[in-house]
This record gives C-alpha cells, structure tokens and sequence, in this order.
C-alpha cells in the first residue's frame, strides 16, 4: 500500500511541475491538458479562475512568454485512492505564495481539480 500511495503522490508532484514549465505555460493546448474538466482556482491575485478563463487567460498571453517560478517546500498526502493534495511555495520573480493543489486520477492521468494561491512576504 505504501508504495501505490508513494506513487500516486509522484505522479501528482510530476504533473504539478509540468504545469509550472515555461514550455507548457507558454502553450494554452500544453496547459489545458492538466486541468481537470470541472478545475477551479483561486489566485493569489484574489481573481477566482475556471478551467476556460485560465486557458484563455493563457491564450492571450501567448508569446510575451511566462516567467520563471521556482517551487520550494512541495510535499503531498493521498486523500483517497485517485486524490492527491500538494503543498508548496512559489516564487516567481519575487512574488512568493503558498500555494495547494488537488490532483485527481482519471482515465486521462492526474488532472488539477482545484488551486489555491496565498502571497505572503
């Protein structure tokens, strides 16, 4: 059991990491292939997000390109057998959030359901 619960945690964090490549931040079709259906998110800007505004929010960016963002401090628990909560920091450019995210396995792979950013100094 501990190691499915092992595995599916580093299958979350992979993903999670992906999603904060520039290569796939900079591509809306990379970044919507992460993201569950029914995703939700709330910034650290204080703007809720859905799965569309993001990628269209993303969409319109395009090629001025994202910064980078560094991740410290990433851990996960498995809620559940196709659920899994990280926690971690960001930095991006000195803008510095906690940040937590829920991953669930579909028969697509491990999807972001839900996000939530909270700038601190």
């Amino acid at each position: 059991m501990a190691d499915h619960r092992t595995s599916a945690i580093s299958a979350a964090i992979e993903a999670e990491l992906r999603l904060l490549d520039p290569a796939v931040r900079s591509s809306a079709a990379l970044f919507a292939e992460l993201l569950h259906p029914d995703f939700r998110e709330f910034g650290s800007s204080g703007r809720e997000w859905d799965r569309a505004s993001i990628v269209a929010e993303l969409a319109a960016k395009g090629a001025a390109g994202p910064r980078p963002i560094t991740t410290s401090k990433m851990r996960g628990v498995q809620l559940g057998p196709d659920v899994v909560l990280l926690t971690f920091d960001t930095d991006s450019n000195g803008r510095r959030a906690h940040r937590s995210s829920l991953w669930r396995r579909t028969e697509k792979g491990w999807l972001l359901y839900f996000h939530q950013g909270t700038p601190f100094d």
